[in-house]
Order: C-alpha cells, then structure tokens, then sequence
C-alpha cells in the first residue's frame, strides 16, 4: 500500500525540512488536542465534588482559549506547508512529463493517444499530489494522533475499558485490506476508462467540420454517450465500494463506542473510575472516530496515488527512440547532404517506405520531390529532422559525417520545416510566425510577409498581425494557414528549407509568387519542395 510513498521518495528527500516541520507541527498539534478532554473529566469531577470555584472556572477557560490559538498557529502552518508541497509535487512532475513529451518521437505518440496523455497529466496527476498532502495528513492521524490516544486511555483512565471499547479493530483491519486490493482495481479501470472518453471528445472537437458535413451528428453523439455511460458506471463501481465501506466503518466506530459507553458506566456505578474519567473516556472515543476513518481514507488516497503513480511512471519510462550522441560531432554551416542506399522502415509497420535511397544536395541547390502518394516523399525529408532512429540500412551523411553523430538541436537549427499539416498555436498570427525565430524584428517580419505573400491577407484581417488565429489556426482559410508556417519558417532563416507539400492550398499565382521569392531569398542556401 505504501508503494507510492517509496517510489516519491526522491520528492521527498528533496523537501525533507518542509515535510519534517509540517510533520511535527502535526504531531505537536495532535498531541495538544488531548489536553481538552481531560479538562472536561477533571472540571465535571469539580462540580460532582462541589469544589468547583469561579477563580478555578477562569483559569480553565483561559487556558483553554491559549491552547487553542496555538493549535491554531500550528495547524495553519501544517496546513500551509503539507498542501503547498503537495502542490508542488504536482507542478514538478506536470514539467517532467512535458519535458519528456518533447523528447518523444513520432512512434511514441502512436503509442499514447492524446486524449490518454492529458488524463495522465490532469487526473492522474491530481490524484498524485492529493496522496502528498492528504495522504501524510492521514497517515499521522491514523497512527501518530490514534496512538496518542490509545496511550492516553490505556494508561491514565483504564486499560480494561480501553482494550474492550478497541475490540471492532481488528474487524476493521481485515475490511481495510480488502477494501484497499479492490480500490486500485477499480480506479485504474476508472482512470483508463476516462482517458478514452478524453480521446473521444478531443477527436469530435478537432472533426466537427467532417462530421457535421456527413450529417453524422447523432452517431457521434451515440457514441460520446456510450463512452461516458462506460466512464459513469465505472466510477460508479468505484463509488459503490467507497459506498459500502464508510457505513460499515460506521457501525463498527458506533459498535466501539457502544461497548465504552456501556462498560464504562459499569465501572463509574462499581467505583473503578470517576465521572469526569468516563466523559474524558468517551470525549476520546469520539476523537478516535476520525483517526478511525482516516485509515479507511489512508487506503482510498494510497492506492488512487499507486494507480496513477502507475500510469505516470508507465509514460515516463518509455525512453526515446532518438538520442543524442556521446561525443557530437558540430560543423558550422552544412555544405553537402548524401543519402547512400538508404532504406527505413517505420517501427510500428515493419515495411520498408524508403529503400536504396541515393542522393546529393550541396549547399545553395533548390530541389523537387515528386511522387505518387505514400511514395515516401515525407518520409525521405524527415530523415534529416531525425524523428525517427537511424535509417535500417545504408547512410545520411552530412559533409561527409553521419547525422547521427550531431546532436539534435544542432542538426534541427539548421532546417525550417513547413509540414503538410500546418500546425498554428492558438495564439496571434505575429506570435505564431516569432515562434520560428523570438528575436526578430518588425523590418523582418514585413519583409518575410512579403516574400510569402502574406502581407494583404494580414492587412485584411480584424486586427492584422494581432489577430488571434484561434486553436489550430481555425479562424484562417487553408492557404493563409500555410502561409503563416511559411512565414514561421522564413525567418528563422533556415541553412536549410523543407516545404513538404505546404503550397496545396493556394492559388497558382500566389505559389508562383512564393517560389519566385524563395529564388530570391535563398541564394546561397539550401531549399528542398515536396510535391
């Protein structure tokens, strides 16, 4: 059960002082919590006695209030720090993840669905942080708080009352076990189940255009229902046991507080203990009551954190396919490009898509790629973008050293890559086309505007560069979205430009216009067009 504890020891070690403080402001807070009762039990024995004096009154009241502003001080600084690393956890982890979402290559987005990534770094991650704060909260108070207490009744009230009001304890241990085996089963197909719905509804989002024009409204519809009718019933299940559990507990506490009760009047009528003894008694079998159901709860928040804990560290551990080298080799400027019998197969296929591939480009050349569809056009210019591992068979070299001896970044900084899919952040049009280059200034940007015959369609738009594209660019046509990429790429400057069948959407003359720009632009520098 403790699993998910041991696997964030890391997280811990780092933030040792601030668990160790909250830690002992917990106990500390714990501890002073017993003091009440027994000034309940000795004040009620004061007046069975009738010694009780207004002076006696006084100083039990005040004394009482200054305990309870420094419990108060104390639990607010608990409170603060436990849940404000909790917090952090939730944060550092979500960096973590999106650190090693960009790493990952193409194979592994095959893998995981986005919708599935997204539940990972939302819910699972919730339910993460949730075992770092309240799940420490509940460990003290199950064991640190209800050993105080046991202590305090075993010891100055009655050991032989205490050890016959505790006897449902046992039952109640063998229900937790139970109960904690079945609520990780169930959350992990809880959280797996949400993550498809998540797949679901980002799918209709990103397809309501194709869906809508085949009238296709009612069946996906029918099938978000279905989903989220799996997704409720599955959280349902999860809900049924929690449902199960927490009266059983219930009539357990009330079965403890019953016998306590009971023998310990018993023991007030035969004159083993006093009155003031018996409500001190029953004031801290009531306190158990929470410490009793914070091992119920313990349980719940320990194994939803190792179901998600799971699924984290299961994206986590998948390593990349592309790496960088040991000792990279660097170049300052790439003077020529060789493929040699070339040949690449995609992981997931196992078919070659590339094979014998030989070709030159030196540096200042501008190149064609023509091909059927799925000839491999794309395929042969993502071998220099290196998202996928080495080439099965035969070399990519560049001036005469093999690519995969430069590292990543350097190898990347060299190319401006204008995929099919042009991909625009939700964003302005000026903000989507820095992106290829932070630094650049407006003289550049205008200049860049004008080379991918753009300019008149940003001075048409509402707020011309500062218009916000809206998610994925929807609020431009095709050819201005390919256009903006263009743009993105230009001005990084690129030694070296890919447009991978990026002018489809626009007119003949404004591709006419582009290319006759690009013959302009580029001189000197490398430019390769899919088509």
């Amino acid at each position: 059960m403790f699993t998910v504890f041991r696997k964030l020891s890391w997280y811990f070690k780092d933030q040792w002082l601030s668990y160790t403080l909250a830690i002992i402001a917990l106990t500390s807070a714990s501890l002073l919590f017993i003091i009440p009762p027994m000034l309940i039990g000795n004040v009620v024995d004061t007046i069975a006695q009738n010694e009780l004096t207004e002076q006696r009154l006084r100083e039990v009241v005040l004394f009482f209030i200054g305990l309870m502003i420094v419990i108060y001080v104390l639990s607010f600084y608990w409170g603060h720090t436990l849940f404000g690393r909790a917090i952090l956890l939730e944060r550092t982890i979500r960096t973590k993840l999106m650190n090693h979402f960009m790493k990952m290559t193409p194979s592994f987005y095959g893998r995981y669905r986005t919708g599935d990534l997204m539940a990972r770094s939302t819910n699972d991650l919730k339910a993460l942080a949730t075992t770092a704060g309240f799940g420490i909260l509940t460990l003290v108070d199950s064991t640190v708080f209800m050993s105080f207490i046991i202590g305090v009744m075993l010891i100055m009230i009655d050991w032989k009352l205490t050890l016959v009001a505790l006897i449902p304890l046992p039952i109640m241990a063998l229900i937790m076990q139970n109960y904690g085996a079945k609520i990780h089963q169930r959350f992990m197909k809880a959280q797996a189940s949400f993550s498809e719905l998540n797949n679901n509804t980002l799918e209709s989002i990103q397809g309501v255009r194709v869906i809508r024009a085949f009238v296709q409204e009612k069946q996906d519809e029918q099938r978000f229902n279905d989903k989220a009718e799996e997704v409720f019933q599955k959280n349902i299940a999860v809900a049924r046991l929690d449902a199960l559990f927490e009266p059983t507990m219930k009539i357990l506490v009330g079965l403890s507080y019953t016998i306590g009760l009971g023998y310990g009047a018993y023991l007030v009528i035969h004159g083993d203990i006093t009155i003031g003894q018996l409500v001190t008694f029953n004031v801290y079998l009531g306190m158990l009551i929470w410490p009793m159901f914070a091992v119920g709860e313990l349980i719940n928040v320990m194994q939803r954190g190792n179901a998600s804990l799971d699924r984290i560290e299961d994206v986590l551990s998948q390593e990349e396919d592309v790496k960088n080298p040991e000792e990279p080799k660097s170049i300052t400027v790439p003077q020529k490009i060789q493929f040699q019998q070339l040949s690449f197969q995609y992981p997931e296929t196992g078919k070659k898509d590339l094979i014998d591939i030989n070709l030159e480009i030196n540096r200042g050349e501008t190149i064609g790629i023509a091909g059927i569809t799925g000839s491999g056009k794309t395929t042969l210019v993502k071998q220099l973008l290196r998202e996928y591992p080495k080439a099965s068979e035969g070399k990519l070299l560049v001036d005469n050293i093999p690519i995969e001896e430069f590292k990543l970044t350097e190898t990347r900084d060299w190319i401006g890559y204008v995929p099919q899919d042009h991909v625009l952040f939700s964003k302005t049009v000026k903000e989507n086309i820095l992106f290829g280059n932070p630094e650049a200034s407006d003289e550049e940007i205008d200049h860049i505007l004008e080379t991918a015959s753009l300019k008149e369609d940003i001075e048409n738009l509402p707020d011309g560069l500062d218009t916000l594209v809206g998610e994925s660019g929807v609020t431009l046509s095709g050819g201005q979205k390919q256009r903006v990429s263009l743009a993105r790429a230009l001005i990084k400057n690129p030694e070296i430009l890919i447009l991978d069948d990026s002018l489809s959407a626009v007119d003949g003359k404004t591709e006419a216009n582009i290319i006759e720009h690009l013959k302009q632009e580029r001189i000197n520098k490398t430019t390769m067009i899919v088509a």
